[in-house]
């Protein structure tokens, strides 16, 4: 299966957060909006997966939604100088901002509802893929993407989780050999690896979710992919970071103003 083409593996980014614990950074916009280095977060993200030649996205929208789709449909506007008649409103822009080629799908998934339910709402445009990159909208890292598709292909599960050392807390995992055996969201304890986002599914894994509000990715369907022993993981020993506090977005901002970014690979 490493044959396939990356470019016909697109990447589904989870965007629909409020980000209710970094407000000091904004309180207006959507998480995967906020900027590090003057661009938002999950442009970065964006940027990355495409180093790796992932360059069709589907975003996963919910909280102010308008705001990342007016980004995007504005996006050489707000990247690029221009020259604009305003007379006729026409543009003429300038140099080589703006021109990444990138086709981003924009998908309302609800305001409320959980990762489980949003993934399981973009099933439209993922018709024909044979299979899928996930990640979350607010983490960065100088994953080897490459590699991280080969593990998958070699591993021959349905499913793929990064496990990284943890920074903070999230969901750990309990591994043995090169398979999850258990899937802990927000454990008490956070001890070994964690789950670091950058999943690769076949496409198949989308019927273990439900296309209800209620329906959690973590708890629910990566819970029950783990049972029926269909969950490996691909070891990340390098920089990674959530976004989830104001000093993990200080942190982010200072590490690309001083040109030490590790996850700028592109």
């Amino acid at each position: 299966m490493s044959q396939i083409d990356p470019a016909d593996i697109p990447v589904v980014i989870l965007a629909g957060g409020k980000g209710t614990r970094i407000r000091e950074a904004s309180e207006s916009l959507p998480k995967p909006m906020i900027d590090v280095g003057g661009k938002p977060i999950v442009w970065h993200i964006m940027k990355t997966y495409a180093a790796h030649g992932h360059k069709r996205f589907v975003m996963l929208l919910g909280f102010k939604a308008w705001t990342v789709k007016e980004y995007f449909l504005a996006y050489r506007e707000k990247t690029s100088d221009f020259t604009v008649d305003l007379e006729t409103s026409e543009r003429t822009f300038h140099g080589d901002y703006g021109t990444e080629d990138f086709e981003v799908t924009m998908a309302y998934t609800g305001l409320d509802t959980l990762t489980g339910g949003r993934l399981a709402r973009a099933r439209p445009y993922l018709e024909g893929a044979p299979a899928f990159m996930l990640t979350y909208g607010d983490g960065l890292a100088d994953i080897d993407i490459p590699a991280l598709r080969e593990h998958h292909w070699s591993q021959g599960r349905m499913g793929t989780v990064t496990a990284v050392h943890p920074t903070s807390r999230f969901g750990e995992l309990e591994v043995e050999g090169d398979q999850v055996t258990d899937f802990a969201e927000k454990p008490d304890l956070n001890t070994g690896v964690v789950n670091g986002g950058y999943f690769m599914f076949n496409s198949e894994f989308l019927d273990y979710t439900t296309d209800e509000d209620g329906d959690m990715l973590e708890s629910d369907a990566l819970q029950r992919l783990t049972k029926d022993g269909q969950l490996s993981y691909y070891l990340h020993k390098g920089f990674w970071r959530g976004m989830d506090t104001y000093r993990e977005y200080v942190e982010l901002n200072k590490l690309w103003d001083t040109g030490e970014a590790p996850w700028r690979v592109w």
